[in-house]
C-alpha cells in the first residue's frame, strides 16, 4: 500500500512509518517543512496541501497537531506549556485546520486517498469518575472534550464524500521517548514517584506498540470506520500506574503529589491531563477484530525499559 502521514516525525508517526516500511509498503510524510525525498508539503494555516501529491495513495493517517503538555522539566518547557489563551486556541486550531484541509482535499479528489484515518484522544470523554466508557459513550465537557469533537467533525468533508473514515481516540501512550511515562521516569528513578492526589482517577493506559497495531488495523481493515478506542482493555488507576512503575524500577513510589502543587505550576491543563478520571474500554476496537498485544501494564512497561 501507499500510506502519506502527517506527523510521521513524532513518536507515534515515526513507529507507524518504520512499521509500514518494514513490511514493503511505501510511506510519504506530509511535512511543513521544505519536503524532501518522499515527502510533500502543506501549510494548514495557509490552507495549502500539495494535492497532487496525494494522487495514488491509499490511505492518508493524520497525526499531527500542537503539543498538549509539556516536554521536558526544564522551566522554560513548563512555562511554555501552560494553557493560556492563546495556548488554547493554537490547541484548538491545529487540529481543526489541518483536518480541515485534508478532509476537503481528499472530497475533492477523483484519484486520491480513499481512506482517512484520522487521529482523537480519550480526552473526548472527559472527567467521568468510575464510569466505564466505550466509543458510544457520551463526550465530556472539558477543553479536550471540545477539541476533540471538533477535531473529529472536520473530517466531515471526507465523510460527506464517501470516503472512509476512521477515529482512533489514542490514550496515555506509555513509552520511554514521549509522553506521561517519559516525564514521569526521572523522578521515579530518584525514588521521588508518587500518585497524583488520591489516585483514584483512572488512567486508560496503551503500549505505542498496539498504537501502531490499531493504527494498521484501521489502514488494512476496509470494514473499520469511526471511532476506536485505543486503550488497553485493562485500565488502572492513577495509583496502580504509580505502584506499577515503581516495581519495574525497584524504586518506592509512595510520596503523593498534592493536588495543589501541579495546579500551581500547570494551572487547567493539570486538571483535565492528570487528575480527570476516564475508564475507557476498547469495545468497537476488539469487535472489529483486533487483539491487543498488551493488556498487562507491568508486562507491557518492563518490555520497553
Amino acid at each position: 500500500m501507499h500510506v502519506a502521514i502527517t506527523g510521521a516525525t513524532g513518536s507515534i508517526g515515526g513507529a507507524l512509518a518504520e512499521s509500514l516500511r518494514a513490511d514493503g509498503h511505501t510511506v510519504t510524510g506530509i511535512t511543513r517543512s521544505q519536503p524532501g525525498t518522499g515527502q510533500l508539503q502543506w501549510s494548514p494555516a495557509q490552507g495549502r496541501i500539495d494535492a497532487a501529491g496525494l494522487r495514488g495513495v491509499d490511505t492518508v493517517v493524520h497525526l499531527a497537531g500542537e503539543k498538549i503538555g509539556f516536554a521536558s522539566w526544564h522551566p522554560r518547557a513548563i512555562a511554555a506549556a501552560r494553557w493560556t489563551p492563546d495556548t488554547r486556541r493554537e490547541i484548538l486550531d491545529s487540529r481543526v485546520e489541518g483536518t480541515s484541509l485534508l478532509a476537503r482535499t481528499l472530497a475533492g479528489m477523483d484519484d486520491g486517498p480513499r481512506t482517512f484515518v484520522s487521529a482523537s484522544a480519550i480526552g473526548y470523554y472527559g472527567d467521568r469518575g468510575d464510569e466505564t466508557l466505550t466509543e458510544s459513550s457520551a463526550s465530556g465537557d472539558l477543553f479536550l472534550s471540545k477539541v476533540c469533537r471538533a477535531w473529529e467533525a472536520s473530517a466531515d468533508p471526507a465523510r460527506d464524500a464517501g470516503i472512509r473514515v476512521v477515529h482512533p481516540r489514542i490514550g496515555i501512550v506509555q513509552t520511554p521517548k514521549d509522553g506521561a511515562l517519559q516525564r514521569s521516569l526521572p523522578l521515579f528513578r530518584l525514588g521521588l514517584g508518587g500518585p497524583f492526589g488520591s489516585g483514584r482517577q483512572w488512567w486508560s493506559w496503551v503500549m505505542l506498540e498496539d498504537v501502531v497495531g490499531v493504527l494498521r488495523h484501521a489502514v488494512t481493515n476496509d470494514g473499520v470506520t469511526g471511532p476506536l478506542n485505543v486503550t488497553a482493555p485493562t485500565p488502572v488507576t492513577n495509583a496502580e500506574w504509580t505502584k506499577t512503575l515503581g516495581r519495574v524500577l525497584g524504586r518506592p513510589a509512595i510520596l503523593p503529589v498534592p493536588r495543589f502543587g501541579p495546579r500551581l505550576i500547570f494551572g487547567q491543563m493539570s486538571d483535565e491531563l492528570i487528575y480527570a478520571s476516564a475508564r475507557v474500554l476498547p469495545e468497537a476496537t476488539l469487535a472489529s477484530g483486533y487483539t491487543f498485544r498488551h493488556t498487562d501494564l507491568e508486562a507491557g512497561l518492563r518490555s520497553v525499559l
